[in-house]
């Protein structure tokens, strides 16, 4: 348990800063060239770069050069943290509806 902690502490920690989410949202789509990822941002390359470190540092994303581009790609799976937390942090009410709104679409007469 330890290890899954610390792991959902640096996604979280990675996650609380706009500028990383705004990556993380661009390269959900596809991956991207470093100076592709900068573009919507007015900052400076190495300001840019340390965001991209920290990303990589929490395992959201990896990265690989060819040359001299860097190519930034979010790692499958990188969320399944956050999503295990937040499943873990509903109420029992929550589930209770859950599985009535479950029984309710398989008992309910369909209409001919």
């Amino acid at each position: 348990m330890p290890k899954y902690r610390d792991e959902l502490d640096a996604v979280l920690r990675a996650l609380a800063d706009p500028t990383r989410r705004a990556v993380v949202e661009r390269l959900a789509k596809s991956p991207a060239v470093v100076s592709e990822l900068a573009a919507p941002f007015s900052m400076a390359l190495p300001s840019l770069m340390q965001h991209l470190r920290v990303l990589e540092n929490a395992r959201l994303v990896t990265s690989q050069k060819h040359g001299r581009v860097r190519t930034m790609s979010l790692r499958p799976g990188a969320l399944d943290v956050l999503h295990r937390w937040l499943g873990e942090q509903r109420t029992p009410a929550e589930h209770q509806a859950d599985r009535l709104g479950i029984h309710m679409t398989c008992t309910t007469p369909k209409e001919t």
